[in-house]
């Protein structure tokens, strides 16, 4: 019984000496804590555990820590007081920001989207469900504010550090800051590793999922306000990167297009063919070779031989299909094959089933939703992380955008939005991909629900072109919103006796109502373009700008039927190409929305080079790739998941390390020659200043 005793009150004795000597520093201790407790909670809410990349914010919170525990100790005690609590209440705020903006759209908030807060204000009601869907994380995070606030006024005394205990403090910081980065360092050159990831955010989901969510953050700061010098060309023997994904030698030729019969529209077929045999390659006449000799700039000149090395799409059977015919571009709000219903949704359905069928669609999310998902599908590039990409590109020239190409022709172009016209900056880059850009501010005459009616938007917009032969139309639709629910969402209330029959929870019932209001906008359409005797001379093209991030994930597995992968089948989606009285073609091939503006100029025979779009002709006969923002990606061969950092292949092949690593290498350079396109107006550039002839 004494030796126990004893033995309790060494216990006692060591934890009061070690309170002793903690005493004075208990700052750091707080500040240590501080930071892994809400990067723990943060990971908890988002990814619902941890794994052994939480290493790494444990060391930040270390190195950050001390760093802190610096600044608040250099001032006098009242000083420091305010500061420190003014400062652990900011960093709180943004894991709480982070937190609710995560739950809304399912990826990290970039620092720079905050110019958009304004505009997000339009959405209280959505912000203010998601706050009380997450009470509990978001009262988790504040408790330690709270009890520094406590500690401060009730206990500890405030810490002023002199000029010898501050240099000490200092020093452990560059000490243990240097210890985290030699830990990064060591993780490696893969294309997910802490390492890269902290020498260049490509993706904020993946660096927030490697490094934490504050270093990531710190870091998205650091890359916005300087974006250090890099080569940023990455191929082989200073001329390329001829992997298996773009030299075709490397590759077996297969054949992903199951063959069939479509009724050939105007022009007649002899026209076709006369536009395929002068032209095998989907190219245009760019002098790569003297653009390289007379270049000075090295970032522009690893461009010019990066993309003069890469191998160009061949035409096709497909090559000129729908040559003359008008096209209707159509990028569905949160649009999934959930929404693809034979009884529900039945033009969908139609549409979906009796065109060029894709069985291997993705529509992936990007860093900023809705406008990253807009820009891929108009443009056949990759966002750049960090920034507004598409409001960006409004500076830009943009040969390849629909509106531009038809434009040239001779077309009628006009695109439409339901919704605010400012709204991500559309006013800008709608007009610059060669639109006349109407919403609501800008001539679009409709009721202001929550949200707005697509079918009502097709009524108001309709008689603007469908006399004026040829046309083309795009449109940003918004009634497949969030929120999906029965009281707050009005198209959802208006459609509600379209869906209560089905064997559905109320929120899943509510997203195919909003769903169903695009599907009465393209019956109208369907029917007023026959009337008009135009129907079989227009071309429809549909997809979703992201996957219904608004449902939660029980009501996705409830509409799936089964409980669904959340790297990969997640973003499977549909993709719409549509003509009336085309027979079936059904494509297995793996292809996303990447694709879709390569894959539309070769079925309308514009000019156009495949070699500048980081998608490729879904019908060509090129090796499939779909990209995903956290940089896994899918081929014919395998597919990598960036987040188990596995690759697993499905073609019955043994492991092939070297082919994934080309295509690591494709994958990275397709991040980084996108991102300098938009950085350097680079079409602009290669076209002389002037639109190609």
């Amino acid at each position: 019984m004494n030796k126990v005793k004893s033995i309790i009150y060494k216990i006692r004795t060591l934890i009061k000496r070690f309170f002793c000597f903690i005493n004075p520093y208990w700052l750091l201790l707080f500040y240590f804590l501080f930071f892994c407790f809400n990067e723990l909670v943060y990971t908890i809410r988002r990814i619902n555990g941890i794994n052994s990349d939480f290493l790494f914010p444990v060391l930040f919170s270390l190195s950050f820590g001390l760093l802190l525990f610096v600044i608040t100790g250099i001032f006098s005690k009242k000083v420091n007081k305010i500061v420190s609590i003014c400062l652990t209440s900011f960093f709180t705020l943004v894991y709480m920001i982070q937190l609710i903006y995560f739950q809304i759209f399912r990826v990290p908030l970039c620092v720079y989207s905050l110019v958009g807060a304004g505009d997000a204000m339009q959405f209280g009601d959505v912000i203010v469900s998601t706050l009380l869907k997450n009470i509990i994380p978001l009262i988790l995070l504040c408790i330690p504010v709270v009890l520094l606030c406590i500690f401060y006024v009730k206990k500890y005394p405030c810490t002023q550090l002199k000029l010898k205990s501050a240099s000490i403090f200092f020093g452990a910081f560059i000490i243990t800051y240097l210890i985290m980065r030699l830990c990064i360092n060591m993780t490696g050159d893969s294309p997910v590793s802490q390492r890269t990831l902290y020498h260049k955010i490509s993706s904020m989901e993946l660096a927030v999922g490697k490094l934490g969510l504050m270093p990531s953050v710190l870091l998205d700061i650091k890359q916005l306000i300087w974006e250090p010098s890099e080569d940023v060309y990455a191929g082989h023997d200073g001329v390329g990167v001829p992997t298996a994904l773009d030299n075709k030698s490397s590759t077996p030729k297969e054949s992903y297009i199951t063959p069939s019969s479509v009724n050939s529209p105007t022009p007649s077929p002899e026209k076709t063919a006369e536009v395929i045999k002068p032209t095998p390659y989907n190219v245009m006449d760019i002098d790569f070779e003297g653009l390289i000799n007379n270049e000075k700039n090295s970032a522009i000149l690893a461009m010019h031989n990066y993309f003069s090395a890469i191998q160009p799409t061949q035409q096709n059977e497909y090559t000129g299909l729908f040559e003359g015919c008008n096209l209707i571009f159509i990028t569905a709000e949160a649009f999934s094959s959930f929404a693809v219903d034979e009884k529900t949704t039945p033009t969908l359905y139609k549409m979906a089933n009796n065109g060029f069928v894709f069985n291997q669609f993705y529509n992936p999310v990007w860093g900023v939703s809705t406008s990253d998902g807009e820009y891929v599908a108009c443009t056949g590039l990759i966002p750049k992380n960090g920034v507004w990409s598409f409001s960006r590109s409004s500076k830009n020239y943009l040969p390849f955008a629909m509106g531009n190409q038809f434009k040239k022709l001779g077309y009628l172009t006009k695109a439409y939005h339901n919704h605010t016209a400012s709204y991500y900056n559309r006013n800008l880059s709608h007009p610059n991909m060669g639109y006349e850009f109407i919403a609501i501010g800008s001539g679009l005459e409709i009721e202001e629900t929550w949200p707005e009616s697509d079918l009502e938007m097709i009524e108001v917009t309709l008689p603007q072109y469908i006399g004026s032969e040829p046309f083309h139309t795009y449109y940003m639709t918004i009634s497949g919103h969030l929120q999906y629910n029965f009281v707050g969402n009005y198209i959802a209330k208006k459609n509600k006796d379209f869906v209560k029959d089905l064997p559905y929870s109320e929120a899943s019932k509510a997203y195919l109502a909003c769903q169903k209001e695009l599907d009465l906008a393209l019956e109208h359409l369907v029917e007023e373009l026959k009337k008009e005797g135009i129907l079989d001379k227009t071309v429809f093209v549909i997809s979703g700008d992201h996957y219904p991030y608004g449902l939660p994930k029980e009501n996705i597995d409830e509409l799936a039927g089964h409980k669904v992968e959340e790297n990969f089948e997640l973003y499977k989606s549909t993709l719409i190409i549509w003509k009336d009285g085309m027979k079936p073609v059904k494509v297995d091939k793996p292809c996303s929305s990447l694709d879709i503006i390569p894959t539309l100029s070769n079925l309308f025979g514009l000019k156009y080079d495949s070699r500048l779009l980081m998608g490729r002709d879904i019908l060509s006969d090129s090796p499939s790739l779909v990209i995903f923002y956290n940089k896994s990606w899918i081929t014919d061969k395998a597919f990598f998941n960036s987040k188990t950092n596995t690759v697993t292949f499905t073609d019955g092949s043994e492991y092939d390390g070297e082919y994934v690593k080309q295509v690591h290498q494709v994958v990275g350079d397709k991040f980084k020659f996108s991102a300098k396109i938009l950085d350097t107006n680079y079409y602009k550039i290669i076209f002389n200043h002037s639109p190609p002839h």
